[in-house]
């Protein structure tokens, strides 16, 4: 890290550990919050951010079962947050292998794709919130969701549940201390930082709630205080407390698809605040994201509400059971299913369960995954159809 990168202004310090050939530098950032003073195109954006996040919170109030729609949306954050980390599965991945878990007596060992790591980000979200009932958003918490998200992954070595002991940087792959593009402050100074943090996450402050937000996710991702997960925590510290703060009554938001299809000004937006005091970029940046992520959502609920309608009319107009209107309603919050989840469900005869699958499959509401005997999958293609196109 060249420390004449960070220019007089800087919002923290840079600082030297070691000497002479095993030298390195690395940055400590200064306690939130900094000293702000709003432009004209800082308002304007942030009313359009708020404008756009109360439209989402109105909607998810007025939706008649609006848990039906979480489980899509927690997903695809899953999804994108983990790709910005290098994964590679899918949507359709992570269903598919959720329906093996539920249908084999023990869980399949985890697959040499990335599913597993989606899959712990899918069960860290949901701890989270859980969590967030009976325990503050804090250093606590975050712990523990750190343990939730590498528990039986990869990057289980990387100490679950545990601030780092040891120093970490950022950098290109092979890169080393001393030729690193970033590194976060060393163990002493970080545990300063991270007291620093909890302390401004639990304080009062003037500022508004989505700009508090853009400042803490910037100093966690600066203060980097694990070995491996930093990026996915900070996402979901955002939407956790998007939640906690009552901004939005259920977790309808994600920012992951916008820093996904914007990496570098992302990273670029984040490293210019340490080293200029880019402030002003950064949370323009952020907001941006939080008011285009906002009107995404809408739009992706309100089309799988149309959906749901239309296919309580096909159904109706079809004399379907009660029954059948409740399968089709559980798609929603899981769009792939064997016969016998179907049966669980619905708590019948596996006979039952597999007519009433099969009526769905010949209304063209679900479709055979695979061409198995035994526990073949049905996936719900237009519910997959959106949640997984690139735009709502």
């Amino acid at each position: 890290m060249d420390p004449n990168s960070f220019q007089a202004g800087s919002p923290g310090r840079v600082v030297q550990i070691g000497q002479a050939g095993l030298a390195y530098w690395a940055f400590v950032p200064a306690p939130l919050p900094p000293d702000l003073t709003p432009s004209y195109d800082l308002i304007r954006v942030l009313s359009e951010a708020d404008r756009a996040l109360g439209e989402l919170a109105g909607l998810g109030r007025a939706l008649p079962n609006p848990h039906l729609l979480i489980g899509p949306f927690v997903r695809r954050e899953a999804v994108l947050s983990s790709r910005i980390e290098g994964t590679q599965a899918d949507i359709a991945d992570l269903y598919v292998y959720e329906a093996e878990q539920r249908r084999a007596p023990h869980p399949p060992a985890p697959p040499e794709s990335d599913v597993q790591d989606v899959l712990n980000y899918v069960r860290a979200m949901e701890y989270g919130l859980t969590r967030l009932k009976e325990l503050p958003m804090s250093l606590r918490l975050l712990r523990e969701l750190h343990a939730e998200l590498l528990h039986g992954v990869r990057g289980e070595q990387a100490t679950p549940g545990e601030f780092r002991r040891t120093q970490n940087w950022i950098g290109k792959p092979g890169c080393t201390l001393s030729n690193a593009s970033f590194v976060p402050p060393p163990v002493p100074e970080m545990l300063e930082s991270l007291d620093g943090f909890e302390k401004y996450l639990h304080g009062g402050n003037r500022l508004p709630p989505l700009i508090r937000l853009a400042l803490l996710h910037y100093q966690f991702e600066t203060i980097h205080p694990f070995l491996d997960g930093n990026g996915r925590i900070g996402r979901l510290l955002v939407t956790l407390l998007l939640v906690h703060w009552n901004l939005l009554p259920l977790p309808l938001l994600y920012l992951s698809a916008f820093f996904e299809s914007h990496r570098d000004e992302y990273y670029d937006r984040l490293f210019a605040v340490s080293q200029q005091a880019a402030w002003e970029a950064w949370i323009l940046f952020f907001l941006r994201g939080v008011a285009e992520q906002a009107r995404d959502a809408t739009g992706r609920a309100s089309r799988l509400q149309d959906l749901q309608r239309r296919w309580h009319d096909q159904l109706t107009h079809a004399r379907g059971s009660a029954l059948l209107f409740r399968l089709a309603d559980s798609l929603f919050e899981s769009p792939v299913l064997t016969i016998a989840q179907a049966q669980a469900l619905l708590k019948v005869t596996y006979r039952s369960a597999q007519q009433n699958v099969q009526k769905l499959v010949d209304a063209e509401i679900l479709r055979a995954v695979d061409e198995s005997t035994y526990g073949k999958k049905f996936s719900a293609p237009a519910i997959l159809e959106i949640i997984e196109s690139p735009r709502s």
